[in-house]
């Protein structure tokens, strides 16, 4: 073995360490087939369920009631005489409620179809289903109905991997009268427990089953309702308590509900860029996560359903980045929310460093009991940046200095985490390698084990130091040297953070610049500083922050524009020309919508108009085939392979950063700008899309309404 074969790589990113010591951590995950490509989602704050079509979750398989990292239930299936429902039909109503129409297979007596079932259900302080039966015969009919319901209290990281079994240690007291199944469970400080409650009470109990006996006479219904409560911590805010009639309705007055009412009025020509939209608002009001800040509500937007409804620094904050053109509310609640758990302390097992941006938040039993490193974890190495960026931005879109002189000490202990942690050989670049047993092996972005590859397919060697990091150092300075002018009143500031943002301009276009294959940007540099050769949509976002040279754009533009990157659906995450490409790869082919959605901004940037809109309305399109949601990622297949993007296995859908993504495509084709105190609108929309108009629209303290169509705008504010 080679000495370079021992040392760190994302792969490998501790050789040597006792893999015995590791417990599930994988990034990738597998969606076993059990319960089908029609498996029912709904989702509320930090709780979903779900399921297959038919309501039922199959005991063993991924499904169940999840709630801050733990499941509740990994068992509920419903039976008519100790036989699975049929399925007519079923799907969500809106993200947090869903309804199932069923009926019974042949049992004794009785044909199949003759009893209509309708499964009603929705996550709000708890689960709530109701089960509505009807007798559709001419005469009356009996026979069992029965729930079984089970908990194995397994950690969201097993759930994706391979689930402990706590069987023996799972304690059942459920009620002699049929009204509740009780499950309980402690393990030290870890404790949990799921109650099913049930009206009208079972007619008995077998184990972990309620039974009822039945009877219903011609055209008579027949309903029983079934509740889990939730708890909630202390900085939590519950979800309102809702009842069956008001779930299936539209209005709302939580935080998101209102949030959403706030966000401008879309008045949008096109009918499949209104539907994208819409889709848009809506999956972010399930996404999102109420918390108490300092005793002040906020909201910020969860990651992603299933794996990831809890705080992400890297993907809140490019999520709030996105919505900017919705309001400041999302953006506000992120950089609250982060600011507050900004590291403090050097703690090797979280990669905690003073100054440093969380990457991840957990709180199931592994990370209670510190099996896990995730209460936060800290495994990342462009949170901070972009959490400086998105502070820039919420100024410059409220001006709002009192809001952005209470971070004075947040930004000066980034800025000096970016100078000293995130830079250990002082050479300039923020760069990773974990010092965590349970640590990611790539800390950007692209944080899959071979998200970071050399073009021959080969692994890099860690520290690696990638490119779109560097440009959201550069961002990140550019814009504190902004605020250091306006609000932060330090001029001494602003001039050593330009005069740092030039100097990374001049060496970053020196050391990434690759001359080969026509002239691009390498993905990294690796811990031997080797320009890590792959070609990547990464030098896409570099645009988007601004390092790029003028005359090297036009070069990018017109690679990242090739047949080897553009798949017809999208700019795909690595060239189809390097030996590590995989268009159903996690990071090695696919499509991503966030991805597309800075480099279209970036592309604007620099005023590639017609090459931003191509990006935009391939998207735009693309969300066509998946019910208007653009999912976390797409298989890169090139166009002419079919004729509807192919879906990527186990996409998170709804995803945050994808969800706001056509929040940042309408900015982008507007031109949607803030300077001198003034909205400026720069449009360019496609002829297909027509006129495009916003009413309400919050910036700089008002309202505001703006219009276009071609490039032509009208921009004025609401008195």
């Amino acid at each position: 073995m080679t000495d370079r074969a021992r040392r760190p790589t994302p792969a490998d990113p501790m050789p040597g360490a006792d893999s015995g010591t590791k417990v599930p951590s994988a990034v990738v995950r597998d969606l076993p087939p059990e319960l089908g490509p029609d498996a029912v989602a709904v989702v509320e704050g930090r709780s979903f369920m779900i399921s297959d079509a038919t309501g039922d979750i199959p005991q063993g398989s991924i499904g169940g009631l999840v709630h801050d990292d733990t499941r509740f239930l990994s068992r509920w299936e419903l039976r008519i005489a100790d036989k699975p429902l049929l399925l007519l039909g079923s799907g969500t109503v809106e993200d947090y409620s869903a309804a199932f129409f069923l009926t019974n297979a042949e049992i004794d007596g009785i044909p199949s179809n003759s009893v209509g079932v309708r499964r009603q259900r929705f996550i709000s302080d708890g689960l709530h289903e109701r089960v509505e039966l009807e007798n559709f015969t001419n005469a009356p009919i009996s026979f069992d109905l029965s729930l079984s319901a089970g908990t194995d209290f397994a950690d969201l990281f097993e759930i994706k991997e391979c689930i402990s079994d706590r069987s023996e240690t799972i304690t059942r007291l459920h009620g002699s009268d049929g009204t509740y199944l009780d499950f309980s469970y402690t393990n030290g400080e870890f404790r949990a427990s799921t109650r099913v409650q049930a009206v009208p009470p079972a007619d008995r109990t077998e184990g972990d089953e309620l039974i009822w006996r039945v009877h219903l006479e011609p055209d008579h219904a027949w309903r029983c309702e079934f509740t889990i409560p939730l708890e909630f911590g202390p900085l939590q805010v519950a979800p309102k308590h809702r009842h069956f009639g008001e779930a299936f309705d539209d209005e709302r007055d939580d935080a998101i509900s209102i949030w959403s009412r706030q966000c401008p009025d879309w008045r949008l020509e096109s009918e499949l860029l209104r539907d994208v939209m819409e889709k848009s608002k809506s999956d972010l009001g399930a996404l999102r996560i109420e918390k108490s800040a300092g005793g002040v509500p906020i909201i910020l937007p969860a990651a992603g359903l299933p794996w990831f409804l809890t705080i992400f620094g890297r993907d809140s904050l490019i999520s709030a980045y996105q919505t900017m053109v919705s309001g400041p509310t999302l953006a506000r609640g992120t950089l609250l929310a982060l600011a507050a758990a900004q590291g403090r302390q050097f703690d090797d097992f979280r990669d905690e460093e003073p100054g440093k941006i969380l990457h991840e938040i957990r709180s199931g039993e592994l990370t209670q009991l510190k099996q896990k490193p995730h209460n936060p974890y800290y495994g990342t190495a462009d949170a901070t940046q972009l959490w400086l960026i998105l502070l820039s931005e919420y100024w410059r879109w409220t001006r709002d200095d009192e809001f952005v002189l209470g971070f004075r000490e947040n930004v000066d202990s980034a800025l000096y985490w970016m100078d000293h942690y995130g830079d250990p050989d002082g050479d300039g670049y923020i760069e990773y390698a974990t010092r965590s047993s349970q640590g990611l092996g790539n800390q950007c972005w692209r944080d899959s084990w071979d998200g970071i590859k050399f073009a021959d397919g080969s692994t890099p060697v860690l520290p690696i130091a990638t490119c779109e990091i560097q440009g959201y150092t550069y961002d990140a300075r550019s814009r504190v040297a902004e605020l250091a002018d306006g609000p932060l009143r330090n001029p001494e500031l602003a001039q050593r953070q330009r005069a740092q943002a030039a100097e990374l301009y001049e060496r970053f276009n020196r050391d990434f610049w690759i001359d080969e294959r026509g002239g691009y940007y390498a993905v990294g540099l690796d811990g031997d500083k080797r320009k890590i050769d792959a070609m990547t949509s990464n030098m896409g976002q570099l645009l988007w922050s601004g390092i790029v040279t003028p005359e090297r754009a036009i070069t990018l533009a017109n690679q990242l524009m090739s047949e080897a990157m553009f798949s017809g659906w999208g700019i795909r995450t690595t060239s189809s020309q390097d030996h590590g490409f995989n268009p159903i790869g996690y990071h090695s082919g696919t499509v991503w919508p966030h991805d597309n959605s800075l480099i279209a901004a970036g592309l604007a940037r620099y005023g590639f108009r017609q090459e931003a809109n191509r990006v935009i309305m391939a998207m735009i399109e693309a969300a066509k085939y998946s019910d208007y949601r653009l999912p976390e990622a797409f298989s890169g297949y090139d166009r002419s392979y079919g004729r509807l993007p192919v879906p990527y296995p186990t996409a998170c859908s709804p995803q945050a950063w994808s969800a706001a993504a056509p929040m940042l495509f309408l900015r982008t084709m507007l031109g949607l700008d803030v300077r001198d105190g003034q909205l400026v609108a720069d449009p360019q929309v496609p002829i297909e899309y027509g006129r495009i108009a916003l009413d309400g629209l919050t910036a700089l303290g008002k309202q505001w309404n703006v219009e276009a169509a071609g490039s032509e705008a009208s921009v004025q504010a609401m008195t």
